[in-house]
């Protein structure tokens, strides 16, 4: 088949995969820019089929699991991997960089004008170590949701597309995977961060609007988390579902602890009693 045709019904096999790589687009050329947008995608969907191309032949990095060419003829492949698997990668990559950055940028110090926490979008803290690893860190926990339920694509419209020979711990899934998706977000940022040092500086944006910006990297993040969970519990995976949901628990009541400096607001306001 034509790769143009192919292509097509790709997209029409997947909307909701390009639908998130839309908004991830949308989202990271907002804050980062273009230059800075297309090679994050490039960089870490590259870095995902070449650890799947490895996986499947290796077991290194994600553990041993195999594609059954299901679909092809139905979507894109790039040899046994289809194309909206290693793609998905970037768009969640790039959420998980916005939800660490969210919690790792330096306050601005300058006067607040909202109750919306501003940040500083700094060179050095945004490229530095701990956003590296707390980035790998979210990266891999939103798989820990993902995975499972990708692994019953035949009781949803995923489709049964892979299996793991030899079935984890973790609903089915090996803790290898986990491993393996925190390396490709380790290997990613580790190429792509060297290039944002070097690419010309950002236009310097107000503190709120760096903020706001995040925010729809973040809000991309839990689309995905709960478009997973949406289904997860839509197949009556129940426990699956509540598992998936409690492990978000925490992150979420930190994330809006921190975002909308409710912490900050309650000292002051017992201070003042």
């Amino acid at each position: 088949m034509d790769f143009p045709i192919l292509f097509f019904n790709t997209l029409l096999f997947r909307p909701y995969v390009f639908v998130f790589l839309a908004a991830f687009l949308f989202a990271a050329i907002q804050l980062i820019g273009w230059p800075r947008a297309w090679r994050f995608w490039l960089i870490s969907w590259v870095t995902a089929f070449v650890c799947e191309f490895s996986s499947t032949r290796t077991g290194i990095p994600f553990g041993w699991y195999h594609y059954n060419g299901s679909t092809i003829g139905q979507e894109l492949y790039f040899s046994n991997i289809p194309f909206m698997d290693s793609i998905s990668f970037s768009f969640l990559l790039y959420a998980a960089y916005c939800l660490a950055l969210c919690f790792l940028l330096p306050r601005d110090t300058g006067r607040a004008t909202s109750r919306l926490l501003p940040l500083r979008f700094d060179t050095a803290a945004r490229t530095g170590w701990p956003v590296l690893l707390m980035t790998a860190l979210f990266f891999a926990f939103i798989d820990m949701v993902i995975d499972p339920i990708a692994l019953q694509g035949d009781r949803w419209f995923l489709g049964k597309i892979y299996y793991y020979p030899d079935p984890g711990t973790h609903f089915g899934v090996p803790l290898a995977n986990y491993v393996g998706w925190a390396v490709v977000g380790l290997i990613s940022l580790s190429i792509y961060f060297p290039l944002d040092r070097r690419l010309p500086p950002l236009p310097v944006l107000s503190a709120h609007s760096i903020t706001q910006k995040l925010l729809l990297g973040i809000g991309l993040y839990y689309g995905v988390l709960t478009f997973n969970l949406a289904v997860t519990f839509w197949i009556g995976e129940d426990v699956l579902g509540m598992t998936g949901t409690l492990m978000y628990v925490p992150v979420t009541a930190l994330l809006l602890i921190h975002l909308f400096q409710l912490t900050e607001a309650t000292q002051r306001s017992t201070s003042r009693q």
